[in-house]
């Protein structure tokens, strides 16, 4: 099915035809066109537009549109639903979650992994845990060379011993397999000294390092167990692990807002000011019920938010002292291969987490939920039902995303926030969609601004009546 979608984002108007990718900038009256041209004869849009637009005008437009659709620029047809069909076939381990703490230093008000434990009892991982989990992502890899191990927690630095043994033992064992494992850690930051800043700087390819921007803000949801803050301790470390971070090596800041700042505007230009080059702030995923879940009567406010955020980074980056949100990060031009456009995360069959005591979940958010266990690094079998089930959750199985526009881009949204809104991988998350597909629309903008745009419909002096 062809689909398109114009739109107007920070005064540019736009129209996508989804299964090309081909962009084009438009003016207003194509903008009209548009909603016309597909059902309605060439006398017929003409009597719908001739108060606005000049006849002659309104012909050459719909004239223009002829022209990309016959080019195949504008309604093409999907013609990678075919490829879905492939995801019945064997898959390979690519990226593993270790958490290798279940358990924290702070009681973050927003946290998924209820403060840390993940609804259960807190606990750190052992070195045999550890190496068993990296045996078993190198014998489910495959063919694959290039394997992902986030260090995850909880508070992963509360388990630093062992995490050094996993690394350790990972690049051991990946030379071995002829394997390159590459891992990441994400941290709250308060264990970090002189000694782990370096140990990191030298064995990690990404850093992700959590602050919620403004002191206000992270201290009043960040806290320690005892409800004190944490803006004055976590700064000055987070400064020194970014300044002694070896150029050209990952890592990024990262915050989430909530329903408390939704103003997040205003955190994010806070961590750019304070120097920071890689920042991200997300916004939280919590049940409605929750103070400080978002919700829909919060959206125009957001949209406001990432408008006014856009503005500003198109202002810095002409003045030379630009930032990378990682929000808006969206490969929109290259992007993933469309095998992961449709499949999307990977969770369940490319991509799982493993808990202190070794048991296998599709990702690190249905950690504790026993109906996900996949099984564990010891049996080192996976139970093929529920992979095959995460396999199925591809665009072309979720009804609402198979005609959207945007499906290419967003490929169905997080399973684990699907299932925990609406008990079923295959139905998105709505708020969470509105919110990618403004993200999207943005992401759409910078890139024309970037590059000069990839296709553009002419422009002509049109006289209007």
């Amino acid at each position: 099915m062809a689909v398109i979608h114009k739109f107007e984002q920070n005064g540019v108007k736009m129209l996508l035809d989804a299964n090309s990718g081909a962009l084009h900038i438009i003016d207003d009256i194509i903008y009209d066109v548009i909603d016309y041209y597909k059902d309605y004869n060439r006398q017929a849009i003409v009597d719908k537009l001739s108060q606005k637009y000049d006849k002659n005008a309104i012909l050459e437009a719909i004239d223009e549109l002829k022209e990309l659709e016959d080019n195949g620029l504008l309604y093409t047809e999907d013609s990678y639903e075919s490829i879905a069909t492939k995801n019945g076939e064997n898959s390979y381990i690519k990226a593993l979650c270790l958490n290798i703490a279940h358990d924290c230093n702070l009681r973050c008000k927003y946290c998924f992994a209820s403060k840390g434990d993940y609804h259960g009892k807190r606990s750190l991982m052992s070195e045999e845990v550890g190496k068993a989990a990296i045996d078993f992502v190198i014998e489910k890899s495959g063919s694959r060379k290039n394997i992902e191990v986030d260090l995850f927690g909880g508070e992963p630095l509360m388990n630093f011993d062992v995490a050094k043994s996993i690394v350790e033992y990972g690049n051991e064992q990946g030379k071995i397999h002829n394997k390159s494992i590459r891992f990441t850690i994400t941290t709250n930051a308060l264990l970090l000294n002189d000694n782990i800043i370096d140990y990191l700087d030298k064995n990690m390819s990404n850093v992700v390092l959590s602050i919620d921007g403004r002191k206000e803000v992270n201290d009043d949801i960040r806290v320690r167990v005892d409800g004190s803050g944490t803006f004055d301790s976590i700064l000055p470390k987070i400064k020194k692990m970014v300044d002694r971070r070896t150029k050209g090596k990952q890592y990024y800041v990262r915050g989430t807002f909530t329903s408390k700042n939704l103003d997040f505007y205003n955190d994010v230009i806070a961590l750019a000011d304070m120097g920071f080059k890689e920042i991200s702030i997300e916004p939280v995923v919590l049940p409605d019920g929750d103070e400080l879940a978002l919700k829909e009567e919060h959206l125009d406010t957001i949209f406001e938010q990432y408008d006014k955020l856009t503005e500003e980074i198109l202002r810095r980056k002409k003045e030379g002292n630009d930032f990378k949100f990682y929000h808006f990060a969206i490969d929109i031009d290259g992007g993933p291969c469309i095998y992961k456009r449709i499949s999307g995360c990977g969770a369940g069959f490319e991509y799982i987490a493993v808990t202190p005591e070794g048991d296998i979940y599709p990702c690190h958010q249905f950690v504790g939920n026993e109906k996900f266990k996949l099984g564990t690094v010891f049996d080192k079998t996976i139970d093929q039902e529920i992979s095959q089930s995460f396999k199925d959750a591809h665009i072309y199985n979720k009804a609402k995303c198979k005609d959207c526009w945007a499906k290419f881009y967003c490929s169905g949204g997080c399973q684990a926030n699907n299932f925990n809104f609406n008990n079923s991988v295959l139905m998105p998350y709505e708020l969470g969609c509105k919110m990618q597909n403004h993200i999207i629309a943005i992401t759409i903008l910078t890139m024309y601004i970037k590059y000069n745009i990839i296709f553009i419909v002419k422009k002509r002096d049109r006289g209007k009546n």
